[in-house]
């Protein structure tokens, strides 16, 4: 071999090695053709996943919840105006952080041939395939999102637990004239909790999120009757609320509207993933329609309640009247059949995590009792903040504005490095939206901890 042909051997080399320094993506062969690209969909097991029609169930069902019906707080705390303007803000933000950390999945996914990850795994392989100075950084990625998808979660189940009892309580209370505590109603909706919780295979939970959504509807209806059924006073009610209410609107926003731990099982699960994307495709589906319904909500729910409005608007219907008991009764089995999708998410996790310590001979068993003392916990620490509206501010402002906003803002400006666009504009995109969760957190968090320290006063 001559000199000339060595020395442009090594040029070759050197040249490849400096791509992938950089964090080249290009595939190569040794011709220096490039290769087809790998199609994680076309490598799934798409014949035992759920439809498109299933998958926009299972969306809508997760930011469908409690929240929706707290909406009228949220504009009590915002102001008619600021409310309206701010719901719709916080609604493209929200799916805006959906759509890029589904579309920088799907791309590592490419790079790393697999056919599909979850959202604590695509953190992983955003920092493994990442500049070299974060890729030591990837394990401590996956166990931070893991770590707070569980903390997130395992605080929305309480909440929905404080939601449950309290419906009931009302109902039943002054139906039958008794005095008991909402903690007593705690204790007994942890019953069929305990069983729904049991459920461990998404697919399953479809039927609950159908008839779930079908109660949410009804229940809409009959809310909406009573919204409208007296005229509305406009006049005294504010176009924007103190500043000082301004955090507790977006950390309640934020809590409504995430569905983030739902986000990537759900896309994961489809027989075609290609719909959950797009125009108009499933998440932009479901996020229109949540946005649409969340704003009519809170809007029209303020208006007719005022500063008397409560952690959920059909709390707020009148006491025994027979539609309104109805519509609080069938939201409160609403929420009860969406336990076992909000329930899936962080005992999916945890028990990846720990499996492997057990015998396999045990799992079922030790599935069975790691998941009744959970629920357990869970009924515990509702029990102990037996009020909605400061917690549903909290978990809204520490758990899903760091994971709905902040992890899928930071996860793909990593992946994206060093191309972030002319001027570096998706960098500073990024960085803006990073701040916003990080004041939307300690704001919200602040101003809910000290509501539930007056609270005990």
């Amino acid at each position: 071999m001559s000199t000339d042909s060595i020395s442009t051997s090594k040029e070759k080399s050197c040249s490849v090695a400096t791509l992938s320094d950089f964090h080249s993506r290009t595939n190569l062969t040794e011709k220096g053709q490039q290769i087809d690209e790998y199609d994680p969909f076309a490598n799934r097991d798409q014949e035992s996943g759920a439809s498109t029609g299933g998958a926009l169930a299972h969306l809508l069902k997760s930011s469908l919840g409690t929240g929706i019906l707290a909406m009228p707080m949220a504009f009590y705390n915002a102001g008619l105006l600021f409310g309206l303007i701010g719901t719709i803000i916080v609604g493209f933000l929200c799916t805006y952080c959906v759509h890029i950390l589904v579309k920088t999945s799907h791309n590592i996914c490419r790079d790393a041939k697999v056919p599909f990850l979850s959202f604590s795994e695509t953190a992983e392989k955003v920092f493994e395939y990442g500049p070299k100075p974060l890729r030591p950084w990837a394990n401590f990625a996956k166990q931070f999102v893991d770590g707070s998808l569980m903390a997130t979660y395992y605080a929305a189940a309480c909440v929905y637990i404080v939601f449950i009892a309290t419906s009931f309580h009302d109902v039943i209370n002054y139906d039958l004239n008794l005095k008991w505590d909402v903690r007593i109603y705690i204790a007994l909706t942890l019953i069929p909790c305990l069983f729904i919780g049991q459920i461990r295979n998404l697919k399953w939970l479809v039927p609950f999120s159908a008839l779930a959504n079908v109660f949410i509807v009804v229940t809409f209806g009959i809310t909406l009757y009573y919204m409208f059924n007296v005229p509305l006073v406009f006049s005294d009610k504010p176009f924007v609320a103190k500043v000082t209410q301004i955090p507790l609107f977006f950390a309640t926003v934020i809590f409504a509207m995430e569905g983030i731990g739902v986000v990537m099982p759900v896309e994961n699960s489809m027989k075609k993933p290609q719909h959950f994307l797009g125009c108009p495709g499933v998440l932009n589906t479901a996020m229109i329609t949540v946005v649409s319904l969340y704003a009519i909500i809170g809007f029209f729910g303020y208006v007719r309640y005022g500063p008397t409005v409560r952690g959920s608007v059909t709390l707020n219907l009148p006491d025994g009247a027979p539609l309104a008991d109805a519509a609080k009764l069938l939201m409160a089995i609403a929420i009860l059949f969406t336990y076992g999708l909000q329930f899936y998410v962080p005992n999916d996790i945890l028990w990846k995590k720990i499996s492997h310590k057990f015998d396999p001979k045990n799992h079922n068993r030790t599935q069975i009792l790691l998941r009744t003392g959970i629920i357990l916990i869970s009924g515990g620490v509702a029990a102990a903040i037996p009020n909605l509206e400061p917690f549903i501010s909290l978990v809204g402002a520490v758990f899903f504005s760091l994971l709905g906003i902040f992890v899928p803002s930071f996860v793909e400006s990593v992946y994206l490095w060093p191309n972030m666009g002319f001027a570096k504009w998706k960098l500073i995109k990024n960085v803006l939206l990073c701040i916003l969760a990080i004041c939307a957190l300690v704001a919200g968090a602040t101003v809910s901890i000290e509501e539930i320290i007056d609270m005990y006063k």
